[in-house]
């Protein structure tokens, strides 16, 4: 971070390896994981295959490569993605659905980043020479843009049953999925059951240095082990990095609540300072947004003036701020960081 940034709220994706954490990669057993001998890679695949309940799992190096290669393996040039419209692979990822599945995105209008299984069927085309075919349907869970939404476990499985009803494929953006699973105190297992690919990111909340994990059935993994081949390859002694996600999944998702927590008092904190709008009742897990327009600044100047005091965040609008609480950030830390705000708007 930034010498004079002392507390680190741009997203959980800031956060570093812990000590623990960076023994244990030191120590990690390595080998060539494009021959499947690295042991490290291969227990971190086995790890979230059976917390996901499927039958195969590959490591790669982004969440965003999960999104594209799984996009790809599902649709043929010219059919359709359904996902909401603040989805990440629709605004975050470079227009990787056009450019390398070609790709039609639509983005449905759900409500703070869920949509529902009536908006699903509603927007499945008719069979038609002239339009394209609707082939895919993406679920964002946690949804980011919507502020950490967790979906409802009965949300998740009518779209999916709609989705199958019109033959569609299922893909779940997992990247905060364990956030959901802590917060909701649905297992994985079951938020992923409706779905043919699923991954987890590892950079995240759980802390890992770099990469996430796809899921999905042998046949599925199979093709995008060749679709990892064609986008860069192999990896080879991956097992230094992998074994940040092994050991993240075994000691740093029950601790996903204390960054909840942390949440809850950041919003609630914020919202009592006059000028910005926020109900504290919409932050479900990590990420708390707020809309500073009746403080007649702009996203980029309260966030330069923060910064100078020591506070990042980041803008999701032009009078839209998003804070994202992680394992890097303590309570006393967030305390401070809601003091600087009212100090830097009362000044």
């Amino acid at each position: 971070m930034p010498p004079q940034v002392r507390i680190e709220l741009y997203s959980d994706t800031m956060t570093k390896p812990t000590l623990e954490m960076r023994r244990f990669m030191c120590d990690a057993e390595v080998g060539d994981e494009q021959k499947g001998e690295d042991p490290t890679v291969n227990r971190l695949q086995e790890m979230t295959a059976e917390l996901l309940d499927k039958e195969a799992a590959l490591f790669l190096p982004s969440g965003t490569m999960c999104n594209q290669i799984a996009i790809k393996l599902h649709c043929r040039p010219g059919d359709e993605l359904l996902l909401d419209r603040t989805a990440h692979p629709l605004n975050a990822e470079g227009g990787g659905p056009a450019a390398l599945a070609g790709v039609i995105v639509t983005g449905l209008p759900g409500e703070r980043g869920v949509f529902t299984s009536t908006q699903v069927k509603a927007a499945v085309r008719p069979v038609s020479r002239y339009q394209p075919k609707t082939r895919l349907v993406s679920v964002e869970q946690t949804s980011n843009m919507g502020g950490g939404t967790v979906w409802p476990l009965q949300t998740v499985r009518d779209v999916c049953t709609t989705a199958r009803q019109h033959h569609l494929f299922t893909h779940m953006d997992g990247a905060r999925l364990l956030n959901a699973v802590v917060a909701s105190g649905v297992s994985a297992k079951d938020y992923a059951s409706g779905f043919d690919s699923v991954w987890i990111d590892l950079s995240k909340g759980l802390g890992a240095p770099v990469g996430a994990v796809l899921a999905g059935s042998k046949d599925f993994i199979f093709e995008a082990w060749q679709w990892k081949q064609r986008l860069g390859g192999a990896m080879r002694q991956a097992g230094i990095v992998a074994a940040g996600g092994v050991y993240a999944l075994r000691h740093h998702v029950e601790r996903l609540a204390e960054d909840h927590a942390n949440a809850q008092v950041l919003a609630a904190g914020l919202a009592e300072i006059p000028g910005i709008a926020l109900n504290p009742a919409d932050v479900e897990t990590n990420i708390v947004i707020f809309d500073i327009a009746q403080t007649g600044l702009t996203s980029a100047v309260l966030l330069e003036k923060l910064v100078a005091c020591g506070l990042r965040m980041s803008p999701v609008g032009p009078v839209k701020i998003r804070a994202v609480t992680h394992l890097d950030v303590s309570r006393s830390q967030v305390e401070e960081a809601v003091q600087i705000v009212r100090q830097v708007l009362r000044g």
